[in-house]
């Protein structure tokens, strides 16, 4: 296998990563474990509209379906890092780990960070519709390294 293939599945690793990652958070941990009406009930907690929580439900559940399938994954990640640094920013006051109660802030951190990074480095192997590169409006760049 070149380098070439080997980046394309390690890009492909974390799409599907991330993919799993929102879909667990929103299907099971908002819908299953929280609710619907206690995620809304939470966001109202910390200074939120409550109504936000069906937003961020939506856009993570639909964007990590987008991104296992490869559906436009640079646009789809744009779209879901300003929903990570929410997260990041509603745990900021459990401290660092995210094991402390309620949940700190270095997990969600690290998912900003990661779905930034796979914004940038687009679909990788096996995507359904890849995206173009996010430069003139989306328009096809010549990619170079």
């Amino acid at each position: 296998m070149n380098e070439q293939a080997l980046r394309n599945y390690g890009i492909t690793l974390l799409r599907v990563s991330l993919g799993t990652i929102f879909i667990a958070h929103s299907l099971y941990l908002k819908l299953v474990i929280f609710t619907l009406p206690g995620t809304a009930q939470f966001f109202g907690s910390i200074g939120l509209p409550p109504q936000l929580a069906y937003l961020v439900f939506a856009m993570e559940a639909l964007g990590g379906i987008a991104l296992l399938a490869g559906f436009q994954t640079r646009w789809v990640a744009l779209v879901l890092t300003p929903v990570a640094l929410g997260a990041t920013w509603a745990h900021s006051g459990a401290g660092w780990l995210f094991t402390n109660t309620g949940g700190g802030w270095e997990y969600p951190l690290f998912l900003a960070v990661a779905v930034f990074s796979q914004a940038l480095l687009g679909d990788g192997a096996l995507a359904i519709q890849r995206s173009s590169p996010l430069g003139r409006w989306g328009q096809r760049q010549p990619v170079t390294a």
